[in-house]
């Protein structure tokens, strides 16, 4: 019978004697492997060595230094992390072997070592340490060490330690540093804020807002291969329709855009659709997107029924009401705003937001919000076009109608307003900021 194989590793029988730090075999002897061996496997005070080190009777070297690591507390730590800074030449590589433990004292002595040595060296030596202690506090040290004019090599080392501590830098600020830093001129650290752009939460998102900016081509590749990386799920927009289910031209075509530019599978399902189609068998989990601008009877009641329907879907992803976006709030008072800038004269009469029928307490709070974000007076707009055109007659100040695509609303109010009563997907800005939007979703 063969002999069965084992990757079993005998360790070195532990010291039956104490080993002293003047024995220690000089790095070109043969023995020197085996006799740290037997100390690694043994138990010995650790305050000689120290002293040793320090007395500059013993040589920090690597190997001795990992043998020693595994007994240093924070105290020990701290000590010979001011051995090393108090010495006219530094090796490099000194601290990492010496100040790995998450402890609040090697913090602190961290920061008090950055802010007392300003060369180069030293800062490069203790950034990404720093970082490794994950304590929130130094974000803004890490984030400045960065982003200032300052050697490459100590720039490097504070992406470094941002990358360390990722999980508890507040996400807004470290998504708009990583950014900043994914356009820099030096090709190392801009790629290197962008790999750390692709470990963060909802990482598509921070992506492609780096896209759309001027990049080194080799920055721009890397950018692109991380995209590909991110998962991008598929995506049900969900939308008013016209009768029957009918989808307008306008929503059809952002569909199309948006799956081209995803690389993942856009549907549309209308809420007026009588018998809609089942949904395709999909790899990947689904996200639901209402496209609906208020909190109607649609957000309240028809969407949970859906959701409720559409349970079984594994991993199924809804997202808020498109109208709830605070993104998509601020476009709308932009386009209201340029809407007026373009008339020839100061308006006599207050902007208009023009919306369908809406009766219940959440939709009236919904509309006063909107009012405040866009300064514009919401009005109530009935799809009969008699009574749009005696309720709006006598206005001659800008109206934007709250609908994504056309319908009765906007085809009432074109003989009257003509462009300035096109629907909300027809206005290029607001078309970009949803397309952008819908993009960057997961």
């Amino acid at each position: 019978m063969a002999s069965r194989l084992s990757c079993a590793v005998s360790r070195t029988p532990a010291l039956d004697y104490p080993l002293d730090p003047s024995d220690l075999p000089s790095p070109a002897s043969v023995d020197r492997w085996e006799w740290l061996q037997r100390l690694r496997a043994g138990v010995f005070p650790l305050e000689p060595w120290l002293a040793a080190i320090e007395a500059g009777g013993v040589a920090p070297e690597s190997d001795l230094m990992v043998v020693l690591a595994e007994r240093l507390d924070a105290a020990a730590s701290v000590r010979m992390l001011r051995w090393w800074l108090a010495q006219p030449l530094r090796e490099p590589a000194f601290p990492q072997g010496i100040a790995g433990h998450r402890d609040p004292v090697v913090a602190t002595a961290l920061r008090q070592a950055l802010g007392d040595h300003a060369d180069t060296e030293v800062q490069a030596a203790l950034l990404p340490l720093l970082g490794h202690q994950r304590q929130p506090l130094d974000f803004g040290l890490l984030q400045r060490r960065a982003l200032e004019p300052a050697p490459r090599q100590q720039r490097c080392a504070a992406l470094e330690g941002l990358g360390l501590g990722l999980s508890v830098w507040p996400l807004g600020p470290l998504r708009a540093t990583l950014i900043q830093l994914a356009m820099d001129l030096d090709p190392g650290l801009a790629a290197a804020a962008v790999d750390g752009l692709a470990r963060l939460p909802d990482a598509r998102s921070g992506l492609l807002a780096v896209r759309s900016r001027a990049l080194e081509p080799a920055v721009r590749e890397r950018l692109e291969r991380r995209l590909r990386s991110v998962p991008c799920h598929p995506l049900l927009l969900l939308v008013h329709g016209r009768a029957q289910g009918e989808i307008p031209a306008e929503l059809l075509s952002l569909a199309a855009e948006l799956q081209q530019r995803r690389g993942a599978p856009v549907l549309l399902r209308a809420l007026t659709d009588p018998q809609p189609a089942d949904l395709p068998t999909l790899e990947h989990p689904l996200g639901l997107v209402p496209l609906l601008l208020l909190p109607g009877e649609h957000v309240r009641h028809d969407l949970p029924r859906l959701r409720h329907e559409l349970r079984p879907s594994s991993g199924l992803r809804v997202w808020p009401f498109l109208g709830s976006w605070p993104v998509w709030q601020r476009a709308l008072a932009a386009e209201l705003s340029r809407q007026v800038s373009d008339q020839p004269s100061p308006p006599s009469s207050p902007a208009l937001l023009l919306h369908h029928p809406i009766a219940s307490p959440l939709g009236r709070r919904y509309l006063r919000l909107l009012a405040a974000i866009t300064g514009a007076t919401p009005q109530e707009a009935a799809y009969g076009s008699d009574r749009i055109e005696a309720s709006l007659l006598a206005h001659q100040g800008a109206v934007l109608p709250l609908a994504l695509a056309a319908n009765r609303l906007t085809e009432a109010l074109t003989p009257r307003f003509g462009e300035a009563a096109a629907p909300l997907l027809s206005r290029p800005a607001l078309r970009q900021v949803l397309l952008e939007q819908l993009e960057a979703l997961p």
